[in-house]
């Protein structure tokens, strides 16, 4: 029988809100996130409760069965919005697309939520934003989220869906001192580095400088092994030279976009670039770098040359958004045959 959070509301809902966590979102990176959490709160304390909400009712309903399947004792509610999410938990993650879909859950439905819980009580809530999104934005939302009486960090990660699959994800955090040590604890149970970047909108500051590294050096590795194998270089070989050499970096070592060049590891590209980090998703952060530094007059040459060669992959070949953005290589091989 399916659980929603309208069967809670008869119990003591002050007394259950303390012990229940929300995850909401559950895309590729969502639904491994909140499986680790909720897996490993369970083994910790199983009175726990938690709660899934997702704009794809499917998603949610998947969630919940994997999840029974595995612990069959455990309480899991699916959340019809985000509104009931805040509701019955004292926990709320989101993990949601960018910017809009930020301030649309929060603004419309877990900020007025909490006002009404707020206003009348002294219950305590947490809310963990791990979207990249905008960093004003972020800002604004956390303002928000304060004044209704709650704590908020801005969490995004670092590592993939391999490491949220893993639990290995880095967290990239800004809010206050008080607020990180409160979350930390639920972090762990995600990732295995947690740094304390600042003050809210850190944490996104740092992960946008990240990924703009990022984006840039997967379109340099794609180049490289491309002009390796012209020159008659095995694939294999070029990754050990390059990931043993100063050109190492995680868009080789990992993410190494040429089929079996990385002997022993098992990279998107053996996927057909499926199960990663979406090319789309890697065009919205070089987006968002793009902005905050036209905002800052920060220099951004490569920046933006790489924002144009994603945008220019997506357009060529549409199915390509949804793949890994590694991706890249197979565009650039196309324009080497030309």
């Amino acid at each position: 029988m399916r659980s929603t959070v309208r069967c809670l509301q008869a119990s003591n809902k002050a007394l259950l809100r303390t012990r229940s966590t929300s995850f909401i979102g559950l895309g590729r990176m969502g639904y491994q996130m909140a499986y680790n959490l909720f897996s490993k709160q369970y083994i910790q304390a199983n009175d726990s409760h938690f709660v899934v909400c997702d704009a794809i009712p499917d998603s949610a309903l998947s969630f919940r069965q994997r999840f029974l399947s595995e612990y069959p004792d455990a309480q899991l509610s699916i959340a019809n919005t985000p509104e009931e999410a805040a509701l019955v938990s004292s926990q709320i993650i989101t993990m949601l697309p960018s910017s809009p879909q930020v301030k649309s859950v929060y603004s419309q439905a877990i900020v007025p939520t909490l006002q009404r819980i707020h206003a009348n009580s002294s219950e305590s809530t947490l809310c963990i934003d791990s979207t990249t999104l905008d960093v004003d934005v972020a800002r604004e939302v956390a303002s928000s989220v304060i004044n209704a009486g709650a704590q908020m960090i801005d969490a995004p990660v670092s590592g993939g869906v391999t490491g949220a699959k893993a639990g290995t994800l880095s967290f990239l955090v800004g809010g206050t001192e008080e607020a990180f040590l409160v979350a930390h604890p639920l972090l762990s149970f995600m990732g295995q580095r947690i740094i304390h970047c600042g003050p809210s909108g850190a944490g996104l500051a740092a992960k946008i400088c990240n990924n703009l590294v990022l984006g840039v050096q997967q379109i340099v590795v794609a180049e490289a092994m491309l002009l390796g194998q012209a020159l008659g270089l095995e694939p294999s070989i070029l990754a050990s030279v390059i990931n043993s050499s100063t050109g190492s970096c995680w868009a080789s070592s990992v993410n190494n976009p040429v089929p079996f060049a990385l002997p022993g590891k098992s990279p998107p590209c053996e996927r057909e670039y499926e199960g990663g980090f979406a090319t789309a998703l890697m065009l919205k952060d070089m987006g968002l770098a793009s902005e905050v530094a036209q905002q800052r007059h920060s220099p951004l040459p490569l920046g933006e040359a790489a924002k144009d060669i994603y945008s220019q992959v997506i357009q060529a070949t549409p199915e390509l958004a949804n793949k890994d953005f590694s991706s890249v290589y197979r565009h650039l091989k196309g324009h080497e045959r030309r």
